[in-house]
């Protein structure tokens, strides 16, 4: 396979990446509307108006702004809104859409958990983005750093390189069966899928950039692995915390 994959497009050469994300959030959404249809847990117009703005307005802005963070001389000595515009990250979409979508409810008054809903969508929006990742290779930096070990591709140069795309794929379709598995057994109080999928994925993601090229920001830590670690932190103290994991009159249903 050639690196970067690219698709002619209304007569433009454009990479696999910004096509596969896309394609996610599209199927992401659609996925979403159709699980919210066949929800017995039906949320008012105006809440869930509240919370798709928020969690959108939030996503937007976090992505874009963590993934300038990741080098932080760049965003501050040489700013370019075009760059600014471009430059994202899911891990700044994430913990910037939950803080979005708590400002929401507040607003509007609600307490209840309002995520469990969107955690198959996500997964699926990420893997399908992920592949676009892998099919650019090294030509965005989305890919690995050079390795001997038997996973090592060639993305593009001369090195073999850890697909780490790859491993975030593979991470999230065991995740994906997981959390079916969690969820079939009706029993956990509405937001225990969402808390774990978030945990779970901010400590893979906070893993990989170990494996990825990075600027150190403190110690040998990146935007984005503090980032991870924050809100590893943060979901280990609210599961800690939530005396009511198991509460059969307010259970899941998927």
């Amino acid at each position: 396979m050639d690196f970067p994959v690219t698709f002619q497009i209304f007569g433009k050469t454009v990479l696999a990446h910004p096509v596969f994300e896309t394609l996610g959030i599209f199927l992401g959404m659609r996925y979403y509307f159709y699980l919210k249809r066949k929800s017995p847990e039906k949320l008012s117009f105006r809440i869930s108006a509240a919370v798709l703005i928020g969690a959108t307005a939030g996503a937007l802005l976090g992505s874009k702004l963590i993934g300038n963070l990741e080098n932080p001389a760049v965003l501050f000595g040489d700013f370019s809104f075009k760059r600014f515009w471009t430059n994202n990250t899911i891990v700044g979409g994430l913990a910037f859409g939950l803080i979005g979508v708590e400002i929401a409810k507040k607003i509007v008054g609600h307490k209840e958990s309002t995520g469990d809903l969107i955690v198959f969508p996500l997964i699926l929006a990420i893997i399908i983005g992920r592949v676009g990742c892998f099919l650019t290779g090294v030509h965005e930096e989305t890919y690995g750093l050079p390795t001997n070990s038997v996973f090592g591709m060639h993305l593009g140069d001369e090195y073999l390189r850890h697909p780490v795309a790859l491993y975030e794929i593979a991470f999230l379709i065991f995740m994906w069966f997981e959390l079916k598995m969690i969820g079939r057994k009706n029993k956990y109080v509405s937001g225990f899928l969402f808390k774990l999928f978030m945990l779970s994925y901010f400590s893979l993601r906070f893993l990989l950039d170990f494996i990825k090229p990075k600027i150190d920001i403190i110690g040998n830590l990146g935007t984005i692995q503090i980032v991870c670690l924050s809100m590893i932190i943060y979901y280990i103290y609210v599961l800690k915390t939530e005396r009511n994991l198991i509460q059969p009159k307010n259970t899941i249903t998927l």
